[in-house]
Parts: structure tokens; C-alpha cells; sequence
């Protein structure tokens, strides 16, 4: 005669939705949250993390969203404060602030698809 156990009570294996995936993975970055800390605030591995990050991207559920450019204002002198001496004085050049907190500094001539590549790659580091 063949015994079957029939368990009863919560299951082991949680179930996490796109949409759950998608908020946890976004809230790293943060207020400076790292993988670690997010994973640990959602009592999951960091490996669960990185999986999860890894089919984000060969799936492409993340959404991705147009670059826009926006009318922009030249100053005849650089803002207070002082910028970068990565560029001479006598080369123009352009400054974007990302969403992010970062900014992305480039030669005035550069071509818009390399542009549109460094605000990507500034975007998503």
C-alpha cells in the first residue's frame, strides 16, 4: 500500500508578482540602499535579486523610456561655484543633470547619438 502525506499550513515558497519584482528592484540606489539592504528589508537573497534583474532585462520588462531633449539656456559665464576644468575655457559644452542626481558634462559639438548614449549609460550606471 502507497502512504501519501498530504502537508497543510503556509507555503514555503513565496510567489512574487512582476509588479513586486519591479518595485523591489527599483528601490535600490535609493537613499543609498544597496542590493543587500533591499533584499534584506524583503527577507529575500541577493541572489533572488540578481536573477531577477538578469530575466528584467532578457525579458525587457523594463520599460524604456524615450530620451527627450529639452530647450536649453546659454550662459555667457560659467555658474557660481566653478565647474569641472575638464573642458579648456575657450571649448563650449554642455551640462545635463539627470533625474538620478548625476551630471553629464560633454563637448557642445558631440553628435546627439553619442549624447543620447552617455545620458543612457549615466541613466542606468
Amino acid at each position: 500500500m502507497m502512504r501519501q502525506e498530504i502537508l497543510t499550513g503556509i507555503e514555503r515558497r513565496r510567489r512574487w508578482s512582476t509588479e513586486e519584482k519591479s518595485q523591489i528592484l527599483s528601490e535600490v540606489g535609493v537613499e543609498g540602499a544597496t542590493v543587500s539592504d533591499v533584499a534584506r528589508r524583503h527577507a529575500i537573497t541577493r541572489q533572488h535579486f540578481y536573477q531577477w534583474r538578469r530575466e528584467t532585462r532578457d525579458k525587457r520588462m523594463v520599460p524604456v523610456e524615450e530620451t527627450r531633449f529639452l530647450p536649453v539656456e546659454l550662459a555667457a559665464a560659467p555658474p557660481q561655484g566653478g565647474t569641472s576644468n575638464a573642458f579648456p575655457a575657450n571649448e563650449r559644452h554642455v551640462e545635463i543633470g539627470l533625474r538620478n542626481g548625476r551630471i553629464v558634462r560633454a563637448a557642445a559639438d558631440l553628435p546627439e547619438n553619442l549624447l543620447m548614449r552617455a545620458i543612457r549609460i549615466a541613466e542606468s550606471a
